[in-house]
């Protein structure tokens, strides 16, 4: 959802990956945005890395005023995330200033104000040439104030003076019972507002973001969720749901010849998106394994998602059927990454898969199994993950290849489900039983754009690969079964 308003509103870009597509630009430059969420959800850590970036990627120097966190607690913290704020202070780009407050301290009166505040802060702020400032937290520095009115009084002056400082400010606040701040009243003076939510489900932790209110801008008004990693934050927005993409008419092997004679134009379109499903055993690795040879072959670059079998394994398994996938591990063009669905929650698996295809930058990205996924996410979870995974392979022009694992006996598969009506193209594999003996089959679903054939194939898998036989060839020698 987008909320109409004025696109010319100047940005300072917020340089954390993915907050810029969902505010559009950034935060509003020389105007103050409100971060609020309870403890634990990254607000210190937000406001860091908004400066850190700005002093590394935009030459803007930045002021951090901290009121609970001392400067070597700070230092100390995010420099496990690569971030090391004393070499940003030696450059005399950033300075932070921790101002100690004690609530025991803080007597309120009628001529309660700021003035110290600003005094200490404009200093700040001039003696490197501040343009980025935080201020973290806002309870800590009204921590001794209970009367609104000179609560709100204060607040308004504090946000009217970073207004015509000119600096573009970030001030954190604690998220309240049932407001979004403990005073529940920032929100009302801030130009935009932006809500942290840390949240635990079926034993898994997911952090997310919303952009409550954004002044005089378009935005992202969804939920995303956000991830706290050793390169700092990264948001993980819902790519755009235009259909927008560029298409091809350039046609690509599966890597088995004998499957591409089933498209009519002898293979399938590049950049497009296959699904291949059947129950265990139904050879849907050693399809996808084909496919991953045949863009290597190719001179393609290839991700190869397992969740299932270690590299070493597969290697062996395929090896066994007759594909080497040895020489285009080499040649560094098949890359194969393998981890367990529950060892992180959906939004983590995805943030691997954003920045494995920047590193390779490869031509056809394969995930095996994409069922796995179901362990560690509800329907809804899985399928809008997938949504936009499959809308950002497709922005890219990347080859998408998933597997699926499908029950016996009607039983409802949800993976299927959330990705079938998104793939262009869908092939079954199944095994049965037909008086004693085993067989395999493959039938073509659907494939968007190219005409196929729509009957049933039967196939054998030998010591030399996956042998297909057309619709007249019923009686194909079976395959030998070892168990």
């Amino acid at each position: 959802m987008k909320e109409k308003a004025n696109a010319t509103l100047p940005k300072t870009p917020s340089g954390i990956a993915g907050l810029d597509e969902v505010t559009e630009g950034g935060f509003p430059k020389g105007r103050p945005t409100l971060l609020c969420g309870s403890a634990g959800c990254g607000k210190t850590l937000f406001g860091i890395q908004f400066l850190a970036k700005g002093i590394t990627e935009y030459n803007e120097p930045g002021v951090f005023m901290s009121f609970e966190e001392t400067k070597s607690d700070l230092t100390a913290n995010v420099k496990s995330l690569g971030i090391d704020l004393d070499k940003l202070i030696s450059t005399k780009k950033l300075r932070i200033d921790h101002v100690k407050l004690e609530r025991s301290e803080i007597e309120e009166t009628g001529e309660y104000d700021l003035e110290g505040l600003f005094i200490r802060l404009n200093h700040a702020i001039d003696s490197i040439g501040a343009k980025r400032v935080v201020l973290d937290t806002i309870e800590s520095l009204f921590a001794g104030i209970e009367n609104t009115a000179v609560l709100r009084s204060e607040l308004r002056r504090l946000f009217h003076w970073l207004k015509e400082k000119g600096v573009t400010a970030i001030i954190t606040g604690e998220r309240g019972d049932k407001t979004l701040t403990r005073q529940g009243l920032e929100e009302y003076v801030s130009d935009c507002v932006i809500l942290l939510d840390f949240r635990v489900i079926d034993q898994v932790a997911t952090r997310r973001l919303r952009i409550v209110k954004y002044r005089g801008s378009t935005h992202g008004t969804n939920e995303y969720p956000f991830l706290i990693d050793e390169r700092g934050i990264s948001v993980l927005p819902i790519t755009s749901l235009k259909l927008e993409h560029k298409t091809s008419t350039e046609i690509i092997s599966t890597g088995l010849s004998s499957l591409d004679k089933l498209f009519a134009k002898g293979g399938i379109y590049r950049g497009s998106s296959t699904l291949l499903t059947g129950s265990a055993g139904t050879a849907k690795t050693i399809l996808a394994s084909y496919f991953a040879a045949g863009c290597s072959d190719r001179k393609e670059s290839t991700i190869y998602f397992s969740f299932e079998e270690s590299p070493e394994q597969l290697v062996r398994n395929m090896a066994s059927v007759g594909i080497d996938l040895k020489p285009h591990i080499k040649s560094k063009k098949l890359f194969i990454h393998s981890s367990r669905p529950s060892l992180s929650g959906l939004e983590m698996h995805l943030l691997v898969l954003h920045r494995l295809i920047e590193e390779h930058n490869p031509q056809t990205v394969i995930i095996d199994p994409i069922s796995s996924l179901a362990s560690v996410g509800s329907f809804g979870e899985v399928r809008d993950m997938l949504i936009r995974l499959i809308d950002m392979l497709k922005t890219k022009s990347i080859n998408a290849y998933f597997t699926s694992l499908t029950h016996e006996g009607g039983e409802r598969d949800t993976t299927v489900d959330a990705v079938s009506s998104l793939a262009d193209i869908w092939i079954k594999v199944h095994n049965e039983i037909e008086n004693k003996n085993f067989a395999r089959t493959l039938r073509i679903v659907k494939a968007r754009g190219i005409a196929h054939e729509t009957t049933t194939q039967r196939f054998i898998i030998t010591p030399n690969g996956i042998q297909l036989f057309d619709g007249e060839n019923k009686n194909p020698s079976h395959e030998k079964i070892n168990n």
